[in-house]
């Protein structure tokens, strides 16, 4: 069933999963890591009634997609139904506008063969933008990485700066209160509760020394998404010999920290 009102078409989370083929709960599913990626933004869920195998009545919870984010969620699970999107969307907005499906004349047929032929070439590219941010984001997280590690694969930016730089964001603060002493950063319980930071104990020790624990920034996936989207925007401490490129180093497991 599909939502269809005079400012708003949707195509509900249980027509996308009939259309490709798919069970709705893994359509909800890639739906909710999307959102979580920021890939598109979150959908309204609503009730729609149904029956089950027997026949019997009985209440689903859907999403209800907007057309771009719906394009993007077929694209994730079978890159080869995005024509039959495209097709299915302009039935739907033929219910909306009451505009015929099926042209009535030559020149209709040619102008709405040529709509979808650059509907779908936009859409192939937009397709094609999308997985690579997703690629980007999936290399970009290495459980366990330091702050300072994490920016060092960032290209141009000063890794030195980082800390303070966060600690200006009020993700993590100074727990120093001798000006002379280096800084000793811990992590405000925000940017914990939040998932953008952890920290890290470790074990400071030298001969003639008693030891003692310090803390280091450990960087959790939201916090490396949302430093990442501040690189791209320019706003991270760049070395003054940055190259003016931004791109990263990817995480393998086969490179230590």
């Amino acid at each position: 069933m599909n939502l269809i009102t005079a400012t708003a078409l949707t195509m509900s989370s249980r027509d996308i999963a009939d259309l490709v083929g798919s069970r709705h709960d893994k359509v909800k599913q890639s739906i909710e890591r999307l959102v979580e990626r920021r890939v598109i933004v979150q959908p309204p869920m609503g009730d729609e009634q149904t029956t089950d195998s027997l026949g019997r009545p009985r209440t689903e919870s859907v999403y209800h997609v907007n057309k771009r984010d719906s394009f993007v969620v077929v694209a994730q699970l079978s890159p080869e139904f995005t024509a039959a999107l495209v097709d299915r969307w302009q039935e739907l907005e033929a219910q909306l506008t009451g505009r015929p499906i099926v042209p009535q004349s030559l020149p209709e047929a040619l102008r709405l063969a040529a709509d979808l032929a650059e509907e779908k070439a936009v859409l192939a590219l937009e397709n094609q933008q999308q997985a690579k941010k997703i690629e980007a984001l999936e290399n970009l997280f290495m459980p366990g990485e330091t702050v300072p590690q994490f920016a060092k694969r960032l290209n141009g930016v000063n890794s030195q700066l980082m800390l303070a730089f966060l600690a200006e964001l009020k993700w993590i603060y100074n727990a120093e209160t001798d000006p002379d002493h280096s800084p000793k950063y811990r992590v405000y319980a925000m940017a914990r509760d939040k998932h953008l930071l952890t920290e890290k104990p470790y074990k400071v020790s030298s001969e003639g020394m008693t030891g003692f624990i310090r803390y280091a920034p450990v960087m959790l996936e939201k916090g490396a998404r949302r430093l990442h989207d501040l690189y791209m925007a320019g706003k991270l401490p760049m070395k003054k010999t940055w190259d003016g490129q931004f791109h990263y180093e990817k995480f393998t497991p086969e490179k230590p920290l």
